[in-house]
């Protein structure tokens, strides 16, 4: 399986596929996962998660701010769809509807900090009119 050549987005080096436990150690949580790890980890500290199956970047690589604003921006998303409010694939349309995405685009692994607070912004408007209307 021929691994996707990427650049780290901060310091321009190249960013290699390496198992999980190189950044998280025995603690990784999915055992057999894989990363896309910057060659100058851990000076830099910019990686993204690979599909267990293709070994494809799941996303964009992230450093620990925008990893951050990526699981705050899941949190505020995920509860549209685990709720019952909608179904997993409706909630994705919402999202690209109410941020102007196309399918491609619609992936929180992709979302830049200025995505992922509007998604937040936009996630938390329907929570409040989700509450007002019950």
């Amino acid at each position: 399986m021929k691994k996707k050549q990427i650049h780290c987005p901060y310091c321009g080096a190249k960013a290699s596929l390496r198992p999980a436990s190189a950044v998280y150690g025995t603690a990784t949580k999915v055992p057999d996962s894989y990363l896309y790890v910057c060659d100058r980890y851990p000076r830099c500290d910019s990686y993204v998660g690979a599909h267990k199956r293709t070994k494809e970047p799941m996303g964009t690589l992230a450093n620990g701010d925008l990893r951050n604003k990526r699981i705050q921006a899941h949190k505020a998303f995920d509860w549209m769809w685990k709720s019952g409010l909608m179904t997993k694939w409706q909630a994705y349309k919402w999202m690209q509807g109410k941020l102007a995405l196309t399918d491609e685009q619609a992936h929180i692994a992709k979302f830049s900090e200025y995505m992922c607070d509007r998604l937040i912004i936009e996630c938390n408007r329907a929570l409040e009119n989700q509450r007002i209307a019950a």
